[in-house]
């Protein structure tokens, strides 16, 4: 990667990180192991986490009868499990082959799911009605670069009282380089609306390989996520940091119950990741 920052046109960078993933679909479904939803009482750890996170928070401590909406839901894995827990279900991406992956396994297995196709910047544009929930999860802000643009998208989405939930990958761990020997910052923590440039084959799930190697990013501190969020108008009600991860950022992380977590002696010293949960009056 060049850890320089660049101004990126906004619809060229979302072309190309189009491509990337629309390369990582037929990975990531082997990857995913999607053959497991196949189980009627199965649901992916990332959702399990989070209703548990959610729960004491929602009507009746649970997403049944609730209408969801899952911003960049990618193949739908976690989708499928919000509706396998009671929820209606809308998944946004703007990846086709990934939809199209997520309506497949969502027919096969006759989950009812509705699915649409938008850069999730102009999702409000996109998606009819709005919902008790909009739900986003793990590796999605660091893909925009503006993220008062995508509260905003988020509060049209809500209807009032509803609730907004997002568990994400820390600002400050994507700070730190994956492939030092312990923990050592590379990476900016704080934004200026220029992008990082990746150069790069692999993929965080799997052993397979992207045509599309090419891929931009931006770092967005703690700070401008929940600006952003209170800036569109949003209550916030609990935020929270984590140790572990549901994927292995660094080679060096070892697996514990719940994920991967960087080894004993440096568990305390940085966070994997963040939760922020708020509410529309």
């Amino acid at each position: 990667m060049d850890t320089s920052r660049m101004a990126i046109d906004w619809d060229v960078a979302r072309e190309s990180n189009r491509a990337n993933w629309e390369d990582r679909v037929p990975l990531h479904e082997e990857a995913y192991g999607i053959e497991q939803l196949d189980d009627p009482n199965y649901l992916t750890p990332v959702v399990r986490m989070d209703l548990a996170a959610l729960s004491p928070l929602l009507p009746d401590g649970a997403v049944s009868g609730l209408d969801v909406c899952h911003l960049q839901c990618h193949i739908g894995t976690d989708t499928l499990s919000l509706a396998r827990a009671g929820a209606r279900v809308t998944g946004v991406d703007f990846s086709p082959a990934a939809l199209r992956s997520a309506a497949g396994v969502a027919d096969r297995l006759g989950i009812d799911a509705t699915w649409v196709e938008s850069d999730v910047l102009e999702a409000r544009a996109a998606v009819t009605g709005d919902f008790d929930l909009v739900y986003t999860s793990i590796g999605t802000i660091n893909w925009l670069p503006d993220l008062g643009r995508w509260a905003s998208q988020v509060a049209a989405l809500l209807r009032n009282g509803g609730s907004f939930y997002i568990r994400d990958g820390h600002p400050a761990l994507y700070s730190i380089d994956e492939h030092a020997d312990g923990l050592q910052l590379r990476y900016p923590y704080f934004g200026n609306g220029q992008a990082q440039l990746w150069d790069d084959a692999t993929t965080y799930a799997g052993d397979g390989k992207v045509e599309h190697q090419r891929t931009y990013q931006w770092a967005h501190p703690l700070s401008e996520i929940i600006n952003a969020l209170i800036g569109a108008g949003l209550q916030l009600l609990r935020v929270e940091e984590g140790a572990t991860l549901p994927w292995k950022f660094s080679p060096r992380m070892v697996e514990v119950p719940g994920g991967f977590a960087w080894p004993v002696g440096e568990r305390d010293l940085v966070p994997c990741t963040f939760t922020v949960i708020a509410r529309k009056p």
